[in-house]
């Protein structure tokens, strides 16, 4: 049988900052990603410029080539001229469209890259905190749960307020009982379980 996963502690307090700080990691990594993505939209923008340039060289070729087209019907010189008014667009309008052409690629891989470094290294940074801390809690919680198991066992619960006793921050064993070594000694162990739950972020399953 699968044992049970939980991802959110039983008790209100724990639950409910676990679900907060989730939501804020959300919350940041998705302004990081819209804040990169408005970075490189706008970058990406100026390739408007190799466009111009593009657009204005194709237009300086296709006039030699119109050009070329009429002279090329001439006897003897036609071919020629014709020729070199194309030899002259290609020279002149088809290197100035490829630079613009060249210009328009590299914008787009500098609008490309500067996007996703503005959103990698803060979304990084902010998984960096918040994931490790997060796992220990899930493995702590997950771990409690296959652990304070049999609760309806004497001999389980003893042992289970016995560390407690032994293993919790005095702190922590006072939001429970006063005196925590003596119900130890008692045999008053319903509330070192308790204790011993709420440290993991497990509901108190026994009554105070």
């Amino acid at each position: 049988m699968t044992a049970p996963f939980k991802l959110y502690a039983d008790t209100p307090r724990r639950r409910r900052s676990a679900i907060i700080r989730d939501l804020l990691t959300v919350a940041a990594i998705a302004f990081f990603l819209l804040l990169g993505w408005g970075v490189r939209q706008t970058i990406d923008k100026l390739a408007v410029l190799g466009e111009g340039v593009e657009s204005a060289g194709t237009t300086v070729q296709d006039a030699f080539g119109e050009a070329a087209d009429a002279v090329g019907g001439l006897p003897i010189i036609g071919d020629t001229v014709a020729d070199g008014l194309t030899g002259a667009g290609q020279g002149t309008g088809g290197n100035v469209a490829e630079l613009g052409q060249d210009g328009q690629d590299q914008v787009h891989r500098v609008a490309n890259v500067s996007g996703l470094l503005v959103f990698a290294i803060p979304a990084g940074l902010v998984l960096v905190i918040a994931v490790p801390g997060r796992v220990r809690e899930v493995r702590a919680l997950n771990a409690g749960l296959r652990v304070l198991t049999g609760l309806d066992d004497p001999e389980r619960r003893r042992l289970i307020a016995m560390r407690a006793a032994f293993g919790l921050s005095y702190g922590h064993l006072l939001r429970f009982t006063d005196d925590p070594l003596g119900d130890l000694a008692a045999g008053r162990w319903d509330r070192l379980v308790d204790a011993a739950l709420d440290d993991v972020g497990l509901r108190h399953r026994l009554p105070a």
